[in-house]
């Protein structure tokens, strides 16, 4: 039987006929230097401790996190957001070891930004690592302070400028906290100390991992008084406004996947840069399926980080940074 040839002026799939025509005409390009490695830090020498909700991601000691961080730059990633497991009897119910100049986050920064004076080291600013009670704020009668633990954080950032970090990534939702800590370290004399905003971020499920990874699981309750509920959007908005108008040079959207509409919007709608989070959870159901021989797991996580730049990320933090530079190369 043959077949008339349709008379068709548009033939989208002209230009998808071979790999080489596919990349000239591609509209979203990933590179390693939008990429942002979260790595957990914890105390001693030598050590290297798996954590089980999520394979291939581990936490080092600071000096093997160093000989990673070398690692990771010679595949083209500088930007390195730093995240400590304290010890339990270092917590305490007002966050104070995260105040201490000697502490393992500090020390940690320094030595990495003598090591490695051209990577950009971020530093979370919240209390949760440092809390008993495992909240981004101090507690009282079951309540979560918002001025009381915004004073604390201003400290914080300060003490974590005074090490060496190159931008302080504020992550408690209390309302305020951006123009405090920009006030802080303004007066401190760390005007060219950068802030990376988490700008709406979401009560999600999809932390277990990161919580499990420093042991900051709440000790009652949840964290839905003060993190954002994942039904809004035009609340974003307004948090990242708020943010911005308060000091905040990059605005974040966290968890990412779900929340690809939440980064547009906010991409339309802000003029400084857009990060997205890719959290553990996101991850570690990726590890999960592919351990399962549910789907591919490579081809799954360039999907996915190419979805989260096609919403309108700037950059992304991402557990997969290293093994996607890798993919890109």
């Amino acid at each position: 039987m043959k077949l008339t040839q349709r008379p068709l002026t548009h033939r989208p799939r002209r230009l998808r006929k071979s790999s080489a025509l596919r990349e000239l005409i591609a509209e979203t390009h990933l590179s390693t230097s939008e990429l942002i490695w979260p790595v957990f830090v914890t105390g001693g020498k030598n050590s290297q401790e798996k954590i089980n909700s999520m394979p291939g991601v581990f936490r080092f000691s600071p000096d093997l996190l160093a000989k990673e961080i070398g690692a990771a730059m010679k595949l083209g990633i500088h930007s390195f957001a730093l995240f400590p497991a304290i010890e339990s009897k270092l917590k305490d119910s007002h966050g104070r070891e995260s105040l201490n100049p000697n502490g393992l986050l500090p020390t940690t920064v320094k030595m990495l930004k003598d090591k490695f004076p051209d990577a950009n080291i971020i530093t979370d600013v919240a209390l949760d690592p440092y809390s008993s009670d495992g909240h981004d704020g101090i507690v009282r009668n079951g309540e979560i302070l918002n001025d009381e633990t915004v004073e604390v954080l201003a400290q914080m950032a300060v003490t974590q400028a005074r090490a060496g970090a190159d931008l302080v990534a504020p992550s408690d939702m209390m309302d305020g906290r951006v123009g405090a800590i920009r006030r802080a370290l303004d007066q401190e004399g760390f005007t060219q100390v950068g802030i990376m905003a988490y700008s709406a971020k979401y009560a999600s499920a999809f932390y277990g991992p990161f919580r499990d990874a420093l042991q900051s699981a709440p000790k009652f309750g949840d964290k839905k008084t003060y993190q954002m509920d994942f039904r809004n959007s035009r609340e974003a908005v307004r948090e990242a406004q708020l943010d911005i108008r308060e000091g905040a040079d990059i605005v974040m959207v966290k968890p990412a996947l779900s929340y690809l509409d939440v980064i547009q919007t906010l991409k339309a709608h802000v003029k400084v840069p857009v990060a997205a989070y890719n959290v553990s959870g996101e991850y570690a159901m990726i590890k999960a399926a592919e351990a399962a021989g549910m789907l591919d797991g490579t081809k799954a996580m360039v999907e996915s980080l190419y979805s989260i730049k096609r919403a309108g990320a700037d950059m992304i933090l991402t557990y997969f940074a290293v093994e996607m530079a890798k993919y890109l190369r």
